[in-house]
């Protein structure tokens, strides 16, 4: 297994993550390969100051770097030698099994549909995201900034998406699957969750429960659907809880769960390999556990059950 790094993407790339990239080594098996994608001068030097050998990776140099202001498809069509649009070549010939990159966002999702693109039969590609229970165990949010506008027929398919990873990457048996709304009542909500719910609630490829409001977010539900626009402003409200929480001095099992690194990155489901977008911020901890992801989603063959289940 190969797993490709970008290692100019984030704000505080490349020595964050650089030293990710140490510590996701030691999480890894023999077989199992890190392939740093950017300048390889630059990394090496930084490896041999933290008195690592350079050895323990393979490397794809380029020095082009896609910023985090820019234009997502001009800069992914203008730049094809940027460590993301080389991160997706590699990808899509088979030279790496999964990439991430804690660079531009929008970059990463253009470069996924141009490049490995969409499965077939997927309409809208969503990125997840978690969201922490009160039970200590944790649900799938869905999407989260992929598609801030949707049509009612993509929810049912992020029902599936979300459903999918839940099963095969944190081992939930029939997750229980619901729609964000303003009300528990079927009929509630603005016109797109009206039109989604019916549709929702006819699909077989999942376990529908209904509406679930915000207030229950942290309990009894193991997937969260909704369009981008709303799904990332949960995220981003519910990452300012651990932020809070820490400034104020509360230490608490349940908020220290709302803490990014943890979970390393945002997968993008439905396309055609193992993509993971991790936060701008990132930090080494977090750039480890986002190579952990890949590596856990290439583990998972998540990219063929998700084929089958749109087949």
């Amino acid at each position: 297994m190969k797993i490709g790094l970008d290692i100019m993407g984030g704000d505080f790339a490349p020595q964050a993550t650089i030293l990710g990239a140490i510590a996701a080594y030691k999480n890894l098996s023999a077989d199992q390969q890190l392939v740093l994608i950017g300048d390889q001068e630059l990394a090496s030097d930084l490896l041999r100051e933290n008195n690592f050998s350079p050895d323990h990776f393979e490397f794809v140099h380029t020095t082009e770097v896609i910023g985090m202001a820019e234009h997502p498809t001009k800069a992914v069509l203008h730049k094809p030698g940027s460590s993301i649009a080389v991160g997706f070549k590699l990808l899509k010939e088979g030279s790496i099994d999964a990439f991430s990159s804690a660079g531009n966002s929008g970059a990463m999702l253009v470069g996924a549909m141009l490049s490995i693109k969409a499965i077939p039969g997927v309409l809208r590609p969503a990125i997840t995201s978690i969201m922490p229970k009160l039970d200590g165990t944790r649900a799938i949010l869905v999407d989260v900034g992929a598609n801030a506008d949707c049509k009612p027929e993509f929810l049912p398919q992020f029902g599936i998406l979300g459903s999918l990873f839940a099963q095969y990457l944190y081992n939930v048996q029939n997750p229980r699957v619901a729609l964000l709304n303003i009300g528990e009542e079927e009929g509630k909500g603005n016109v797109l969750s009206q039109a989604a719910f019916p549709l929702m609630k006819e699909c077989n490829q999942f376990n529908f429960i209904g509406n679930v409001e915000g207030r229950h977010l942290f309990e009894d539900v193991d997937v969260i659907v909704c369009d981008g626009f709303t799904g990332n402003v949960v995220l981003k409200l519910a990452e300012s809880f651990y932020e809070v929480a820490h400034n104020k001095g509360i230490k608490d099992d349940f908020f220290e769960m709302f803490n990014y690194e943890q979970y390393g990155g945002s997968p993008i489901l439905g396309v055609n390999g193992p993509v993971v977008v991790g936060h701008g911020i990132s930090t080494p901890e977090a750039i480890k556990n986002m190579v952990v992801l890949s590596k856990n989603m290439v583990e998972s063959s998540l990219v063929n059950k998700i084929k089958s289940a749109f087949q």
